[in-house]
């Protein structure tokens, strides 16, 4: 038994593993030889303005008095260059957004797993091709493109990680810190001769990241004021900085300027989805090389944006994000980055026919160059008698004859459970199918003979599965932020622990003072969380910063969330609602709306699904029913206590891995970057830390899971299932889920397409493994026993 128990796991772990051998594995290749225009360049030098998080609506409408919020960029569009929007890819994050407009090509799947700040794979760049760079903004995007840069020729200037923010007052004065850097560096310039000749040089570039539009987008939102007018501030500052370049340079009409964004934002001031609001970016450029404004009078767009922005008249030139770079190659005249896929926008371009046609030419024998050395090296490490290029490997389909078993109640069994597993997989895609699922479980035990047997605990669960199925329905998190829903919540377990106290009180030897100590401070934790979440949000709209008692008290409570528990009694109810009280508080603290009720109502089903488990096995006769108060856990179990297996454990196992996708997708789609909301970590900390701030979510993500590990591991001791059991009829339903993800599979598209059908398939995949991870943690929640003061004493006896 054990030998094929490893050997399953060790096939389960070479499929995982073969999913990152073929699509986490670069598909960049190396050894082209560079390609430029060979005709003379429009431009000396190119000015690259990019302003972070900065969506194309907001930078183009007009505001409620009729007036610009940029009027020197809505100066340039209608008197000076060519305009568009820039079409970006997800992720719409700020690393695969500057990679795309500066190395020309959007990052593959094999970046998730690289660190934030060094560069996921080895790429050329603009900036490498470049005579000279200089670049100034944030520590988090500047060291990418030096650190792959051959030689000594980019340079970079960089603000303290600290000055990011989210809690800070101003976060204009990042931009600010920029703008202000770069006149000190031409004023200190004018008294340095070798700096001075660099920067007379042709082939080079000035790059500004302008981070503040970002930063009070996440903090505040794009509707809000401080949002708008840090545009009005960049605006400006952009207007100093074009000024001063045309003002050292004598006007000699030899500087190309380039301003766009990284990607945009959505509504509630998150990033990383495909929302149009993420993925329409402004591009507005000026100088040397570029086409003047076109009037026209009609444009062929789909969308309605340019009536909406007063545009109309003037010709809009959309691209992709990527083909940015090929633009600003051939303004300046340096080699097209080696890997770019991006296609040269020549309708921007202001110059002679066969400039232009040169241009494409490179840019044409430049992408060809990555298709020859692709070629040659697949067909260095492939037998001669696979490598057939140019002819099509044919896929047959396959017809499976299903066998028919003359026992109908079992094929019925097979056909809910087929029925189960595609809403399962359907979930991953369409949240509202767990809508389906639990709506389905309510009417369950009225379709039986429970509703006889227990009309409570049947109206409880219909009840609770109905509330449950409320959540998928929602938005998704971080969307519509409430903190009277988070104090709501609060309210709602310090009325359930009242009740639940009281209750209990009324036992006799039920309750302890030690327990009852335990319990009192578990609801001072919870009574300190929303105070602490309500006092963190009045702060930051004062912006007055994060204060420093509530991120102790918020590290605090999360430490201590873990430990606590172990103080209550092992008793099934007492410790699943110590474990729910510590939880909680933590789940509170990283609240912003309503999924701060999500884990209450899930845990009161858990609760009530520990009790009709209970019911189902007394009804079949396999064991009597038990008080949940008399049971204890143990982490010693007799093994002659098992049971075997019977049909009816194949739907507790779906159950399981049912709640868990519930957990998984409850209150947003936990795979997407777009779901995460950086103000749920606010309480514990507001500087920019991706590495903490994405742990936090982490564990606010984990916390419904190990609420229905926990519930569980109660199911299991009240019906006596083995865990190992357990443990085969989950990977049995995983595998057939992720059958279906398999083939699911893409390597095309884009990389959100890409991305989620191989997320989806390693989420299934990995169910197993995780489920051992989260049933170790929740064993470890429920039967451990720790004690303040004075030596074990039994109970319960």
């Amino acid at each position: 038994m054990l030998l094929f128990f490893t050997l399953g796991l060790l096939i389960h772990f070479v499929f995982f593993a073969s999913i990152f051998d073929i699509y986490f594995t670069s598909p960049l290749v190396h050894g082209m030889t560079p390609q430029f225009t060979p005709l003379p360049p429009p431009a000396r030098r190119l000015v690259l303005f990019v302003a972070d998080g900065l969506r194309a609506d907001t930078l183009y409408e007009l505001d409620e008095n009729g007036t610009s919020r940029a009027p020197f960029i809505r100066n340039i569009i209608m008197h000076e260059g060519s305009w568009g929007i820039s079409h970006t890819r997800v992720p719409t994050e700020s690393r695969p957004g500057h990679v795309a407009l500066i190395a020309g090509f959007y990052e593959d799947v094999s970046a998730v797993a690289k660190g934030w700040k060094e560069n996921p794979v080895e790429f050329d760049s603009l900036f490498n091709e470049s005579k000279y760079t200089w670049s100034w903004g944030s520590p988090d995007i500047l060291p990418m493109f030096a650190k792959g840069a051959s030689g000594d020729h980019v340079y970079t200037y960089s603000y303290d990680a600290k000055r990011e923010d989210f809690g800070a007052q101003d976060a204009t004065k990042l931009d600010t810190w920029v703008f202000d850097n770069v006149k000190d560096f031409f004023h200190h310039a004018r008294n340095n001769q070798s700096l001075f000749s660099k920067i007379n040089e042709e082939k080079i570039v000035f790059f500004l990241h302008l981070l503040g539009i970002d930063t009070n987008g996440h903090a505040h939102r794009p509707s809000s004021r401080d949002y708008k007018d840090n545009i009005k501030k960049v605006d400006d500052g952009v207007k100093e900085i074009v000024s001063m370049f045309n003002h050292f340079y004598g006007n000699d009409g030899k500087t190309t300027f380039i301003f766009t964004s990284d990607h945009g934002m959505t509504d509630w001031g998150s990033h990383g989805a495909g929302h149009p609001s993420e993925t329409l970016t402004p591009l507005v450029t000026w100088g040397a090389g570029i086409n003047y404004p076109q009037r026209v009078s009609a444009q062929q767009f789909d969308d309605s944006f340019l009536k909406e922005w007063r545009l109309e008249n003037w010709k809009r030139l959309d691209v992709n994000q990527a083909d940015i770079a090929p633009l600003m190659t051939s303004l300046i005249g340096v080699p097209f980055p080696l890997n770019s896929v991006g296609i040269l926008p020549v309708d921007y371009l202001n110059n002679t026919d066969l400039f232009k046609a040169e241009s494409m030419f490179t840019n044409a024998v430049q992408i060809l160059e990555q298709f020859k050395v692709k070629m040659t090296q697949k067909k260095e490490v492939t037998l001669p008698f696979l490598f057939t290029p140019f002819k099509f490997q044919v896929v047959q389909d396959l017809v499976t004859s299903l066998l028919t078993y003359p026992l109908s109640h079992f094929v019925g069994y097979l056909l809910v459970f087929t029925l189960g597993i595609e809403i399962l997989v359907l979930s991953f895609f369409y949240r509202y199918m767990l809508t389906a699922g639990l709506t389905a479980f309510a009417v369950w035990p009225f379709l039986t003979r429970l509703w006889t047997r227990a009309k409570v605990t049947s109206l409880s669960w219909a009840f609770f599965s109905v509330l449950l199925a409320v959540f998928p329905l929602m938005p998704v998190v971080g969307r519509k932020p409430d903190i009277s829903l988070v104090m709501g919540a609060g309210l709602l377990v310090l009325l359930l622990s009242l009740c639940v106290v009281t209750s209990l009180r009324k036992r006799k030897d039920s309750f302890r003072k030690e327990e009852l100590l335990v319990h009192l401070l578990q609801v001072l934790s919870t009574v300190l969380s929303m105070y602490v979440v309500y006092s963190t949000q009045s702060s930051l709209l004062r912006k007055q910063g994060l204060p420093l008692m509530n991120q102790i008290i918020s590290w605090a409570t999360l430490a201590s969330s873990l430990f606590v528990p172990l103080l209550s009694s092992p008793a099934v109810f007492q410790r699943l609602f110590s474990i729910l009280l510590s939880l909680m508080s933590t789940y509170l603290l990283l609240s912003t709306g309503y999924e701060a009720v999500f884990p209450l109502v899930l845990s009161c089903l858990m609760f009530v699904w520990i009790n009709i488990e209970q019911e189902t096995l007394q009804q079949s006769g396999v064991c009597c029913k038990q008080k949940l108060t008399s049971i204890q856990f143990s982490y010693n179990t007799d093994i002659t206590q098992f049971r075997q297996l019977y049909l009816d454990d194949i739907r507790r196992a779906f159950f399981l891995v049912f709640f868990l996708v519930t957990a998984f997708f409850g209150t947003g789609n936990i795979a997407s970057i777009n779901s995460f909301d950086l103000a749920s970590v606010y309480c514990f900390l507001t500087v920019f830390s991706p590495f903490m701030m994405g742990a936090l979510m982490m564990w606010k993500i984990l916390i419904p899971f190990v609420l229905v590990m926990c519930a569980f591991e109660a199911v299991q001791l009240t019906t006596q299932l083995s865990s190992k059991s357990l443990f085969l009829i989950v990977l049995v339903i995983s595998d057939i889920m992720a059958l279906h993800f398999f083939f699911l599979v893409k390597d095309y598209g884009s990389w959100l397409d890409i991305g989620t059908s191989i997320s989806h398939y390693v989420i299934v995949m990995s169910m197993t493994i995780f489920l051992v991870f989260l049933n170790g943690l929740a064993q470890l929640l429920t039967t451990k026993k720790l004690r303040l003061c004075g030596k074990p004493k039994s109970h319960f006896m």
